[in-house]
C-alpha cells in the first residue's frame, strides 16, 4: 500500500503477489491458526484485486473480488465472516465508484453497512469495528453527494461524526466535517459550508494534521466554482508550501497548482497564473490526466492572449499556436477545451484585423449545451460581439452582449446566496465593459444610463426572501446544484454521465414543480428606466460614475434630463480618494498632539479639495445645490462625501445602482417597528452611552454588555424600525461577508443577516468602519453594510474610515437628535457631519429615508 500511495503501481502488485505466495507456502494445520491465516489471505486478496483493477481493468478486479467471496464462505466464525464480507463489499464499491457506476457502488456500500452493523450488534467490544465503519459511512456520504442524495449523504456523515467523537477518533471526525462542508458548498450554501470548514480547521490544527492543506484545496475548488477567486487564492497560498514540503510529487499538489493558476487568471495576476500553470502541467504529465494537462496548457495560452491583446501587438505565430493546440485535443472528451482555444484565436485574429479568419474559426465553435459552464458561454458571446464590432455592426454586438447578460441572469436566478450572486459578475466583466465602450461611443446619455443599470451591481436587483418554507424544495434545489457539479467532474474524469444527467433532469423537473424561483432570493427586479427614477428623485439629482478603460465619467440625471460629463483619469481619482482615507484614519484618535492635527488636517483638506475639483465641481452647473444620490464605481466607494467642500451640509445618499436606490426608496418605513440600541463589551464610555441616545426615542430597547450576545442581537434586529449598534467591528476585504461585529459572545457576521425574516429598516453602525465594501467585478459591493441593504434594510449609516470615540459619540448624538425631530436620515447625517467633516466620516447608504 505504501508503494501504491507514491505511484509505484507495479511494485505494489509485485509485493502483494509475493505476500500471497508466502501465505500459500505456509498454510497451517492447526484450525485455530488457520482461521487467522485465512483472514490475512482474504484481506490481501482484496487489496490485490483493487491493485490489479487499475492495470488489467475493472472486470478483472471485480472478478477477483467475487473469487474472494468463495474464500469467505469457508470462514467459521460468523462475526469474522461478516467483517470480511463488509471489507469485500467496500472494495467492490470503491472500484465501481472509480468507474463512475455510482448507483451500483451505493448498493455495495449499503451491503457493507448492513454487515458492519451486524458486527456492532453481535460483539461485546465494538471498538475494533468502529473505525472501518466510520470510513464506510464517509464513502456512503461521498457517493450520495455525487448522486445528489444530499439528505442521505448528510445523515451518513453526521452519523460518522457522532461515532468518531464517541470513540475518540478526532482525525476521522474532522475529515467527515470537511466532507460536510463540501456537501454544503455543492448545495449552494456557502456560509454553512464555511462554518463547517472553520470547525474542521480548528480540529486539524489541534491534531497537527497534514489534512489542513487538503481542506484549503477543497475550499479553493468550491470557491472558484462560486466565482470567489481572491478567496480561493488565499486558501491555496496557505496550502501550497505545506503540500510541497510533504510530497512534491503528489497528484493533490498538481491539482492545487492548477486551481491556483485558475484563481490567478481570474484576478488578473497573469505572471502567477502562467507560473502555476506551467508547474501544474509538468506534474500532471506524470499522472496521464489529459483533461488536466489540457487545462494547464489552456491557462498559459489565455495568459499569452490577454497580454497580447493588452499590448496591442499580436505576434503572428500566436494565433497559429493556439489553433494547433485546439486541433491536437481529442474530441468529444475535450470538446470544450478545444472550442475555448479556438475562441482565443478568434480574439487574436480580430485584433490583427484578420476578420475573415476570425469568422471562419468562430464557425467551428459549437453552441453550448445545457450544462456548459458559464465562463465558456460568456467567452463565446464576447467573441461574437467583438467580431460584430470588427465587421462594423455595433448593433449586432450589443445584441450579443444583451443575450450574454440574459444567460448570466439565468445563472443568478439559480444562486442561493449573496456571495454567489455577486461572484457571477466576474464571468461577464469583459462583455459588460465592451457594452459600455460601445454606448459611450454612441454618445446617447439615456442609452448609457440604461446599459449601466444592466451591467453593474446586479446583486441588488434580487429582492430578498425570508427563506423557503418548503424543506422538500430546499433539498431539491441543493440536489440539482450538486448533480450539476457531479456531471462536470465525471466528464473531467472521462466517466459516463448518462445516469447523472438523467437524475439531474428529474430533480430539476421536481424543483420546478415545487416552485423553484431562486434559492433564498426571488427573481430579479427589472432594470429601472430613466422616467421612473426621475419621478422618484423629484428635486434631487442622481450622479452615476463609470470608468471605461482609464476614463472616468459621470452620468447625471436631473429633472428627467440625462447628461454625461467627462472627469479625467479614473486611476487618478481612485488614488486621491485612497489618500484622503489615509489622512482621515490618521485624524481619528481623540487626543492627537496639536501639531500633528494641524499637519494631517492640512493634508486632508488638500486631498478633499483635489477629489472635489476632479469629480464634483465639474458637475456644479448640472446638480446645483440639490440633494444628491451617488452611484460610485471602484475606489469611489471609499469617498466620504460629506468631507468634500462642495458637499458640506448637503444630504447625500450612496447606492450601488439606480435600481438598488429605487428599490430601497420603495421600502416602507415600518412605523410599528421597534427601536433597539445595542452596546457591546469593551467600548469607551463615550461611544457606549446608548442610554443618552435612548432619550431621543422614548421606548427604545437597550441591550448592553454581557446581554449583547449574537442570538439576542439577531432576535432584536428582526423586525426593528431603527437599530443602533455600538460595537467594535472589522471589515474583511478578502472575504467581505465575514466582516463582523464583535459582540459579547463572539462575532456577528455579515452573511448571518440573510437569516432574518424582517431585516431592520434603518441601521446605524456607530463604532467601526463597516460602510467599507469589497468591490468585485461589475461594481458588486460586498460588505457588512451592503449585506444589510441587499437583504432588505432601507437605510444604513456607518463610517467609511476610523472614527474617534468622542467624535463618534458626538456625531451620533447630533444624528439621533435630528432624527427624533423628524429629519430624514440623509438630512440628519449631513447636518451632523458638517459640524466636523474630517472627524465624522459617516455615509448614508441605500435610501435617504
Amino acid at each position: 500500500m505504501d508503494a501504491y500511495c507514491v505511484g509505484k503501481q507495479g511494485q505494489a502488485i509485485q509485493l502483494a503477489q509475493q505476500g500471497t505466495e508466502l501465505l500459500d507456502t505456509a498454510a497451517p494445520a492447526d484450525p485455530a491458526v488457520k482461521e487467522e491465516w485465512l483472514g490475512v489471505k482474504i484481506r490481501l486478496a482484496c487489496s490485490l484485486a483493487a491493485l490489479v483493477a487499475e492495470t488489467d481493468g475493472l472486470a478483472v478486479g471485480l472478478s477477483r473480488l467475487d473469487d474472494v467471496r468463495s474464500l469467505i464462505a469457508t470462514v467459521a466464525d460468523p462475526l469474522d465472516r461478516a467483517e470480511l464480507t463488509a471489507n469485500v463489499d467496500n472494495n467492490y464499491a470503491v472500484l465501481l465508484l472509480g468507474a463512475g457506476r455510482n448507483e451500483e457502488s451505493l448498493k455495495s456500500l449499503d451491503s457493507s453497512v448492513s454487515q458492519q452493523e451486524r458486527c456492532l450488534t453481535d460483539t461485546d467490544d465494538p471498538r475494533r469495528f468502529i473505525e472501518p465503519f466510520v470510513k464506510t459511512l464517509a464513502s456512503v456520504g461521498l457517493v450520495c453527494t455525487r448522486l445528489g442524495l444530499l439528505r442521505r449523504a448528510r445523515e451518513a456523515l453526521t452519523r460518522g461524526i457522532t461515532l468518531a467523537v464517541e470513540y475518540d477518533l478526532p482525525a476521522r471526525a474532522a475529515d467527515l466535517e470537511r466532507m460536510l462542508g463540501t456537501l454544503e458548498l455543492r448545495g449552494g450554501d456557502v456560509p454553512a459550508a464555511l462554518r463547517r470548514y472553520e470547525q474542521c480547521d480548528r480540529a486539524y490544527r489541534d491534531l497537527d494534521e497534514a489534512s489542513v492543506a487538503l481542506l484549503r484545496m477543497g475550499q479553493a475548488h468550491a470557491l472558484l466554482t462560486a466565482g470567489l477567486a481572491d478567496e480561493a487564492g488565499n486558501h491555496l497560498d496557505e496550502a501550497l508550501p505545506a503540500m510541497r514540503e510533504q510530497d512534491s510529487a503528489s497528484r493533490d499538489l498538481a491539482d492545487a497548482e492548477l486551481y491556483r493558476a485558475t484563481a490567478a487568471l481570474l484576478t488578473d495576476d497573469l505572471d502567477l497564473a502562467r507560473t502555476m500553470a506551467r508547474s501544474a502541467h509538468q506534474r500532471m504529465q506524470q499522472f496521464g490526466c489529459e483533461t488536466c494537462v489540457a487545462n494547464a496548457n489552456l491557462i498559459s495560452l489565455r495568459v499569452d492572449t490577454l497580454l497580447a491583446l493588452r499590448s496591442g501587438t499580436v505576434p503572428g505565430s500566436l494565433p497559429d499556436r493556439v489553433v494547433r493546440f485546439a486541433d491536437s485535443l481529442p474530441v468529444p472528451k475535450l470538446t470544450d477545451q478545444a472550442a475555448t482555444a479556438r475562441m482565443l484565436a478568434v480574439r487574436l485574429e480580430i485584433r490583427r484585423h484578420h476578420t475573415a479568419r476570425a469568422a471562419e474559426l468562430m464557425e467551428q465553435v459549437a453552441r453550448p449545451g445545457r450544462l456548459t459552464p458559464i465562463d465558456y458561454r460568456m467567452l463565446r458571446r464576447l467573441c461574437r460581439a467583438e467580431l460584430a464590432v470588427a465587421q462594423g455592426e455595433p448593433g449586432r454586438a450589443l445584441r450579443q452582449v444583451r443575450a450574454g447578460l440574459a444567460e448570466l441572469d439565468q445563472v443568478r436566478d439559480r444562486m442561493g446566496g449573496l456571495e454567489l450572486l455577486s461572484g457571477t459578475a466576474l464571468h461577464g466583466q469583459e462583455l459588460a465593459d465592451l457594452a459600455i465602450r460601445l454606448v459611450l461611443r454612441d454618445a446617447k446619455p439615456r442609452r448609457v444610463f440604461g446599459w449601466l443599470e444592466r451591467t453593474r451591481a446586479q446583486t441588488y436587483r434580487y429582492e430578498p426572501m425570508s427563506g423557503l418554507d418548503n424543506p422538500e424544495l430546499v433539498e431539491c434545489i441543493a440536489e440539482v446544484r450538486t448533480l450539476t457539479q457531479s456531471v462536470h467532474q465525471a466528464k473531467h474524469d472521462g466517466l459516463p454521465t448518462h445516469a447523472l444527467q438523467a437524475r439531474r433532469a428529474e430533480r430539476l423537473r421536481e424543483a420546478k414543480r415545487l416552485g423553484w424561483h431562486a434559492g433564498q432570493r426571488s427573481k430579479a427586479r427589472p432594470v429601472v428606466q430613466v422616467a421612473e427614477v426621475a419621478r422618484a428623485l423629484g428635486e434631487r439629482a442622481l450622479v452615476s460614475f463609470v470608468a471605461s478603460q482609464d476614463s472616468l465619467l459621470a452620468v447625471v440625471l436631473v429633472d428627467g434630463d440625462v447628461r454625461v460629463a467627462r472627469l479625467g483619469s479614473a486611476a487618478e481619482a481612485g488614488k486621491r480618494a485612497r489618500m484622503l482615507n489615509v489622512d482621515l484614519n490618521a485624524l481619528a484618535p481623540d487626543h492627537l498632539p496639536v501639531p500633528m492635527v494641524q499637519v494631517v488636517s492640512a493634508s486632508a483638506r488638500k486631498q478633499a479639495d483635489q477629489v472635489d475639483s476632479q469629480i464634483v465641481r465639474p458637475l456644479g452647473q448640472l446638480i446645483g445645490g440639490r440633494d444628491v444620490v451617488i452611484v460610485p464605481t471602484g475606489a469611489l466607494y471609499g469617498v466620504p462625501w460629506g468631507s468634500l467642500p462642495s458637499m458640506h451640509g448637503r444630504p447625500v445618499v450612496v447606492a450601488p445602482s439606480a435600481t438598488a436606490w429605487l428599490a430601497a426608496e420603495r421600502i416602507g418605513t415600518r412605523p410599528d417597528g421597534h427601536t433597539v440600541l445595542v452596546r457591546s463589551l469593551g467600548l469607551p464610555a463615550a461611544v457606549g452611552e446608548i442610554g443618552k441616545l435612548g432619550a431621543h426615542h422614548g421606548t427604545a430597547r437597550l441591550i448592553a454588555g454581557h446581554d449583547a450576545t449574537v442570538t439576542a442581537v439577531l432576535e432584536a434586529l428582526d423586525g426593528a424600525g431603527l437599530a443602533h449598534i455600538a460595537a467594535h467591528g472589522a471589515h474583511e476585504p478578502e472575504n467581505a461577508l465575514f466582516s463582523r461585529l464583535e459582540l459579547a459572545d463572539g462575532a456577528l457576521f455579515a452573511h448571518e443577516i440573510a437569516g432574518l425574516n424582517q431585516p431592520p429598516r434603518h441601521v446605524v453602525l456607530a463604532a467601526c468602519e463597516l460602510a467599507l465594501n469589497r468591490i468585485r467585478p461589475g461594481d458588486e459591493a460586498l460588505g457588512f453594510a451592503s449585506a444589510l441593504l441587499a437583504n432588505g434594510s432601507k437605510t444604513v449609516v456607518a463610517p467609511l474610515s476610523r472614527v474617534g470615540d468622542q467624535a463618534a459619540a458626538a456625531a451620533m448624538d447630533d444624528y439621533h437628535r435630528r432624527l427624533a425631530a423628524g429629519a430624514r436620515p440623509a438630512v440628519a447625517l449631513a447636518d451632523a457631519i458638517a459640524v466636523e467633516p474630517f472627524r465624522r466620516p459617516f455615509v448614508c447608504l441605500g435610501s435617504s429615508g
